[in-house]
C-alpha cells in the first residue's frame, strides 16, 4: 500500500527526471491496480475460510459474497492491468497473508468476531483508496469507479454483522450456561 509520502516522493523523482504528470499518474494507477489484485485474491481466500469456519450463517453467507464478488472484481482488475501493460501479482501481500493465517487458526465464535472485525477495517481502508483512485483517469480509475459500490455494500454487510452477530453470539453463549 503506497502512502502519501511515497507518492509525494515519487512525484518529486518524476519532476527531477522530467517525466510528465501523466507518467506519474500512470505509475500510481499501476501500483493501485497491483494492490487491488492482491486485495481481491486475499478477499477470495478469506471468504472461502469464512464459509468453512464461520459459526453463523451470516458469516458463511458473507464469505460466499466475498468469493463471488471479489472473484469477479479480480477479472476486471486483471483486464485493467492488461490495458496498462502491468503484470498483476499472483498472490496476496504479506500483511494479507498474516491476517489469513491468524483467522485460519480460529474457529467458531472467535473466528466470526475476528473475521467481522477484519472485514470492517479492511473495507473501510479499501473504500478510501478506491475513492482516491476513482478521481483519476484511465483503466485503474475506471476499475475503481466500477468496484466502489460493491465495496460499500460489503462494508454495510460487515457492519450489519458486527451489530447482529455479537448479539446473537452473546445470547447463544448465555444459553449454554
Amino acid at each position: 500500500m503506497i502512502g502519501k509520502y511515497a507518492l509525494a516522493a515519487a512525484g518529486v523523482l518524476w519532476g527531477l527526471t522530467g517525466a510528465s504528470p501523466a507518467v506519474a499518474a500512470d505509475a500510481s494507477g499501476a501500483s493501485f491496480i497491483k494492490e487491488a489484485v492482491q486485495g481481491n485474491l486475499a478477499e477470495v481466500k478469506v471468504g472461502q475460510l469464512a464459509q468453512d469456519k464461520g459459526a453463523t450463517q451470516g458469516v458463511k453467507d458473507f464469505g460466499a459474497a466475498l468469493v463471488k464478488d471479489h472473484g469477479s472484481a479480480n477479472e476486471s482488475a486483471a483486464e485493467a492491468a492488461q490495458q496498462m501493460k502491468v503484470t498483476p501479482p499472483g498472490k496476496p501481500n504479506m500483511k494479507q497473508t498474516e491476517i489469513y493465517d491468524k483467522l485460519a487458526k480460529l474457529s467458531g465464535e472467535s473466528f466470526d468476531k475476528q473475521f467481522i472485525k477484519a472485514m470492517v477495517k479492511d473495507h473501510k481502508e479499501d473504500i478510501a483508496k478506491y475513492e482516491r483512485e476513482s478521481k483519476e483517469s484511465g483503466p485503474a480509475a475506471d476499475y475503481a469507479k466500477q468496484t466502489l459500490p460493491t465495496l460499500k455494500a460489503h462494508l454495510k454487510m460487515a457492519e450489519d454483522l458486527a451489530g447482529s452477530e455479537h448479539v446473537a453470539l452473546a445470547s447463544h453463549t448465555a444459553k449454554k450456561r
